[in-house]
């Protein structure tokens, strides 16, 4: 996991999934979104294993995005849907659709926090799984 570790009220978070890190272009958007994400990984994600398999999976997009040279206040539908397309050459579906969940989650809880004022993701769907 990259990033630097972000300390809240001089704390690191460690979780039983691992540390909890904050990646940069969330770090740029301040501190009160680098808590924010803080708080959507130890207060909302309950279970270990999906709170590590949504860490991951909102990390890559993280890194994705800083990738292409965007920051977080560039980020719309048409990045995230552009992401989620890629993402379908790549992975399984299920696996896409876990990220989009994630990603959508997130932005869920940085919208009631008023981090975000909308969330970028909601209109986004991925692919429909085939049988």
């Amino acid at each position: 996991m990259s990033g630097q570790m972000v300390s809240y009220m001089g704390r690191s978070l460690g979780t039983a999934a691992g540390s909890i890190v904050v990646p940069a272009i969330i770090q740029r958007a301040g501190e009160h979104a680098s808590r924010r994400f803080l708080e959507f990984f130890a207060a909302q994600i309950r279970n270990p294993g999906t709170r590590r398999a949504y860490f991951q999976a909102v990390d890559r997009f993280c890194h994705w995005c800083d990738h292409h040279h965007l920051d977080f206040a560039d980020i719309e539908p048409l990045v995230i849907a552009t992401y989620i397309e890629q993402l379908t050459y790549e992975l399984s579906a299920p696996t896409v659709k876990l990220h989009l969940a994630a990603i959508r989650m997130l932005y869920d809880w940085l919208v009631t926090g008023q981090v975000v004022p909308f969330n970028p993701a909601a209109s986004v769907r991925a692919r429909s799984m085939s049988l």
